[in-house]
């Protein structure tokens, strides 16, 4: 099974300097491991991915390197060490640097592409306004209703008070 290739970029001539790893088929897993990127030991790779998505370690180490700017402690400068099992969350556009941090063993990750859908919030004055308005409807509906409701009845009781016209039998001559 072909894993998408979207969070793959080209690399600069700097990044270059730092071996990164270009994921093609051939670095593919083996049968044992399917769905996961193969990186080799003392290899790195960078990532800049077009869409948020979910980093997987399926077997080894990874370290990886965040561009700032970094949330946390002051001494945070955006490194984290993943084992086997551990995942990671990186949002679009943002940078990380990842490299096999055993040595002789490669690493085996995964990608997997965050769901767009969330949730829409509406702010609370909109929610009563549209609130209101429905209210508003339903009431002019069941005033109407009721309206053709007394109408009909009116229309019955009155057709039953008034005598009925006599019917006639008449007969035409030939």
């Amino acid at each position: 099974m072909r894993q998408p290739r979207r969070f793959i970029r080209r690399t600069t001539p700097k990044e270059n300097a730092m071996n990164p790893l270009a994921l093609t088929q051939s670095q593919q897993s083996t049968p044992s491991l399917p769905g996961t990127w193969r990186l080799e030991a003392k290899r790195a790779v960078t990532l800049r991915p077009r869409e948020d998505g979910v980093l997987r370690i399926a077997h080894g180490r990874v370290w990886l390197t965040f561009d700032g700017p970094h949330a946390g402690p002051a001494n945070d400068s955006g490194d984290r060490v993943l084992g086997a099992g551990e995942q990671v969350t990186v949002r679009a556009g943002r940078r990380v640097v990842l490299e096999s941090s055993e040595k002789g063993v490669p690493a085996y990750i995964s990608w997997d592409f965050v769901s767009q859908l969330r949730p829409v919030r509406t702010p609370r004055l909109q929610a009563v306004a549209q609130s209101w308005l429905d209210l508003q409807l339903a009431t002019g509906l069941g005033l109407r209703a009721a309206w053709r409701l007394g109408a009909a009845l009116a229309a019955l009781a009155l057709g039953s008070l008034m005598p009925r016209p006599a019917a006639r039998n008449e007969c035409a001559a030939t």
